[in-house]
C-alpha cells in the first residue's frame, strides 16, 4: 500500500505510543524511522485485502468515533496525553472481544519488532547498545562465492522438462536431487531469490525482507504469527538446523493413515540418507549459556535432558556466528538444501529458477500439463512437463492447488502450527541470549501428557530484539523499556506444542492463501502445561524474574513476589485465546496431507493427489498429523521417498 500523509501521521502516533523513546539516549519511534520500515514490511505482503484492512484502520484511527471505540471519549488519539494513549491501546489489548484484540496484537508487533530492527539514521540503533546487543557484523569477505547459478527471467519465456518442482525448500530441494540423479530433465522454480554465504551479516532487517516469506504474516484471527523462509533453499537457509528424525510412534499413527510405508525400511532408509547428506551430528552442539539454564534448571528438577543434533559442518563456530545463522550462515556451515540436494540437482543438470512465483497448474483431462509462474516484475514463466511436484510449503501449496481448480475437500485441511510460546526468565548473570549454538538442548519431560504422545517439548532458540517481540507482551511503555534493559541477562524457554487438532488454509478472491486456527482447548490445556513448565525449569535454575508473552501480564519474581502456583493460576485465568498470549507457528504443516482414502487425505500413498496422479506433493504439508519435532528431516524424507516413487512412475 501507498500510505497517504493521514495514514503515515496516524501509525507514528501509534508507534510513539508504543515507543516514545526516553527523552535521553534512546528516540522516539518515529524519530527512529520506524514508520517507513513497517511500511517497508508490510509492503512485502502480496494479499492486497490486508493492506486495504490496514489503511481503513488508519484512515479512522484519528477520528473522534475512534475515541470512543477506545474508551477514550469523544477526543481524538493525536490529543491525548502519553498516558491516556497508552491506557487506549491497553483497553484493545484486554478486550473482551478477540478480532479487538487482533488489532492490538498486530499494532504491537509491528510496531515493537520494527523499531527493535530499524538500523536509525545513523546506522545503529541506539536501543542495541543499550541493551549490549552487537550491531551488523556486515558481510564477510572471505566469504565463498555462491556455488549455484540460478536462472532469473525478464522475458516472457517457456520451457520443457520432465518435472517441474515448485518450490525449493526442505522437500522441494530432495525431491528435485533424486528426480534429477535419476536421469529426469528437472527445473525448479523459486519464488525468493538466492543468497549465499556472501549476502549475510547485515541485521535483522535486512534478512526479515529478504530471507522470510512476505505473508500471511499470522493466522486470520490473530492468534499465531506465521514464520516461513521464501529464498532458494526456504526454511533450510534459516532455520535453527535442529535435526531430529521422525519419532517411531507418529511413523506408525501416519501408517495407520493408510500409507504404510510409513514404518517400513522405505521410509527407515529415506530418513538415513537425509541424515547422511546433510551432515546431522550431535558433536557441535556445545552447551551455550542459554541451553545452560534449560540444562540446568531440567536436571534440577529431575527432568530429562538430552543433546540436539544439528546439519552443521566442521566450520560452524557454535558460538557467536551461530547465534546469527537464523539470519543466515555466514561460515557456510549449515548444510542447507541449497549446500546439499540443490547442489546435487543443479550437478546433474537440474535447472534453477529464482523469483518464479507460480500462480496456477493447466490441467487436462486429468493431468498437468504446465505450471505458469510470473516474476516480480510480472514477467511470466511456463514450464511444461511431464509431472509436477508441489513443494510449496504448508501455506502455499494448498493455495496452488485450489488456485488450479482442484476440489479434493482436504485440500487445505488438518493445518497443524506446532504452536509455540515463551517463558522469559531474567538471571543476575550475563547470558547475551543471541550467542551460542542454535539449539543445542532438548526436553521431553512433557511430550506424552495423555498417553497418546500428545504433548510439549523444551528448546531454547537464539533471541535477538526483533524475534523476541513476538513472544512478549506490552503492558505499557516504560514496562516494556525496563524490560529490554534486561535483554543481555535474559533467557527465554520454548514451549512446542503438539497439536492434535487442525487449521484451514483457504484462498481468497486474488488467489492470496487465508489461514485460519484456533487453538483448540485440548491443545491448550497442553500448551498451559508447557508455560508452567517452563516457568519451573526458569525457577529452578535461578531466575530473578520470571514471565509469559500473556498480554495480561503475567509473572513472578521467585522468593520475592508471588509464587509459581500463583503464575499458573493466572496464567490460565489470562487465557490462550487470539491474542491473549504472544504465540508463533514456526513449523508448519499438513494442510495437503497424506492418507489411504479421498475422504481422509489430499494425496494418496505415493503424494499424488487424488485427481491429478502427475501432481506430487512432497514437503510439509504432506504430514498426516503434527510430528511433535522440529520437521526439517522429517519433510526432506517425505521428498525423498515421494520423489523416488514419482521417478520410478517415470521411467
Amino acid at each position: 500500500m501507498e500510505p497517504t500523509a493521514e495514514q503515515r501521521a496516524a501509525l507514528g502516533t501509534i508507534c510513539d505510543t508504543f515507543l516514545p523513546g526516553d527523552g535521553l539516549a534512546l528516540p522516539s519511534a518515529t524519530e527512529l524511522g520506524v514508520v517507513d520500515t513497517i511500511f517497508q514490511i508490510l509492503g512485502r505482503n502480496p494479499r492486497e485485502a490486508d493492506g486495504k484492512q490496514l489503511a481503513r484502520l488508519l484512515g479512522m484511527w484519528d477520528s473522534r468515533a475512534m475515541g470512543l471505540l477506545t474508551g477514550s471519549g469523544f477526543r481524538r488519539f493525536s490529543t491525548l496525553s502519553q498516558e491516556r494513549r497508552e491506557a487506549a491501546l491497553l483497553r484493545l489489548g484486554d478486550s473482551g472481544l478477540a478480532p479487538v484484540r487482533a488489532i492490538f496484537q498486530a499494532l504491537k508487533q509491528a510496531s515493537l519488532l520494527a523499531y527493535n530492527v530499524t538500523p536509525g539514521p545513523t546506522g545503529e540503533n541506539p536501543l542495541w547498545k543499550q541493551i549490549g546487543y552487537p550491531p551488523p557484523p556486515g558481510r564477510l569477505t572471505t566469504a565463498a562465492e555462491p556455488a549455484l547459478t540460478p536462472q532469473r527471467y525478464t522475458e516472457p519465456t517457456t520451457l520443457d522438462c520432465d518435472v517441474v518442482v515448485v518450490g525449493s525448500g526442505a522437500g522441494g530441494g530432495a525431491a528435485a536431487a533424486v528426480l534429477a540423479e535419476a536421469g529426469l530433465d528437472v527445473v525448479v522454480l523459486e519464488r525468493g531469490n538466492y543468497y549465499d554465504d556472501r549476502d549475510f551479516g547485515d541485521g535483522e532487517l535486512d534478512a526479515l525482507t529478504s530471507l522470510y516469506s512476505p505473508g500471511p504474516p499470522s493466522t486470520a484471527e490473530g492468534q499465531l504469527t506465521l514464520v516461513a523462509g521464501s529464498c532458494l533453499g526456504g526454511g533450510t537457509v534459516v532455520n535453527w538446523s535442529t535435526s531430529l528424525p521422525t519419532p517411531d510412534s507418529v511413523r506408525a499413527e501416519w501408517a495407520e493413515t493408510g500409507v504404510p510405508q510409513f514404518t517400513t525400511d522405505e521410509f527407515g532408509d529415506a530418513l538415513t540418507a537425509v541424515q547422511q547428506r546433510i551432515g546431522v551430528t550431535d558433536r557441535k552442539s556445545p552447551l551455550s549459556a542459554r541451553d545452560g539454564v534449560l540444562e540446568r534448571g531440567a536436571r534440577a528438577l529431575g527432568w530429562d535432558i538430552d543433546t540436539l543434533p544439528r546439519n552443521v559442518n566442521d566450520a560452524c563456530d557454535a558460538g557467536t556466528e551461530c547465534g546469527r545463522c537464523g539470519y543466515g550462515c555466514r561460515l557456510g556451515a549449515k548444510q542447507s538444501v541449497t549446500k546439499t540436494w540443490l547442489a546435487d540437482a543443479a550437478g546433474h543438470g537440474a535447472r534453477l529458477v529464482v523469483d518464479a512465483d507460480v500462480r496456477s497448474i493447466t490441467v487436462s483431462g486429468g493431468k498437468a500439463e504446465s505450471v505458469t509462474a510470473r516474476t516480480g516484475d510480472g514477467v511470466e514463466i511456463t514450464v511444461r512437463a511431464r509431472a509436477v511436484v508441489v513443494a510449496a510449503g504448508a501455506i502455499q501449496t494448498p493455495a496452488l492447488l485450489k488456485r488450479s481448480g482442484l476440489q479434493n475437500k482436504n485440500i487445505g485441511r488438518y493445518l497443524r502450527l506446532h504452536p509455540a510460546a515463551a517463558v522469559f526468565g531474567v538471571f543476575d548473570e550475563e547470558i547475551r541470549p543471541w550467542e551460542g549454538a542454535l539449539q543445542g538442548r532438548i526436553s521431553r519431560h512433557h511430550a506424552d501428557l495423555d498417553g497418546n504422545g500428545y504433548g510439549v517439548i523444551y528448546e531454547t532458540g537464539p533471541l535477538h530484539p526483533g524475534l523476541a517481540t513476538g513472544f512478549m507482551n506490552w503492558r505499557g511503555a516504560a514496562q516494556h523499556r525496563a524490560t529490554l534493559q534486561d535483554f543481555a541477562r535474559s533467557n527465554s524457554v520454548g514451549v512446542i506444542t503438539r497439536d492434535r487438532d487442525s487449521g484451514t488454509v483457504s484462498v481468497d478472491r486474488s488467489g492470496e492463501p487465508v489461514v485460519k486456527y484456533r487453538l483448540s482447548d485440548y491443545d491448550a490445556g497442553h500448551l498451559h502445561t508447557g508455560i508452567v513448565g517452563a516457568a519451573s525449569i526458569l525457577e529452578a535454575a535461578g531466575a530473578q524474574r520470571i514471565y509469559s508473552g500473556h498480554q495480561a501480564g503475567v509473572g513472578f519474581e521467585p522468593g520475592v513476589r508471588g509464587s509459581l502456583a500463583e503464575f499458573d493460576a493466572a496464567a490460565k485465568q489470562a487465557g490462550y485465546g487470539p491474542g491473549q498470549c504472544s504465540m508463533g507457528a514456526l513449523h508448519i504443516m499438513g494442510s495437503a496431507r497424506m492418507g489411504g482414502t479421498p475422504a481422509l487425505s489430499a494425496t494418496d500413498p505415493d503424494g499424488a493427489t487424488w485427481e491429478v496422479s502427475n501432481i506430487v506433493v512432497a514437503d510439509g504439508s504432506s504430514f498426516p498429523t503434527a510430528p511433535g519435532v522440529n520437521p526439517m528431516v522429517t519433510i526432506e524424507a517425505i521428498g525423498y521417498m515421494n520423489a523416488r516413487r514419482l521417478a520410478a512412475r517415470l521411467r
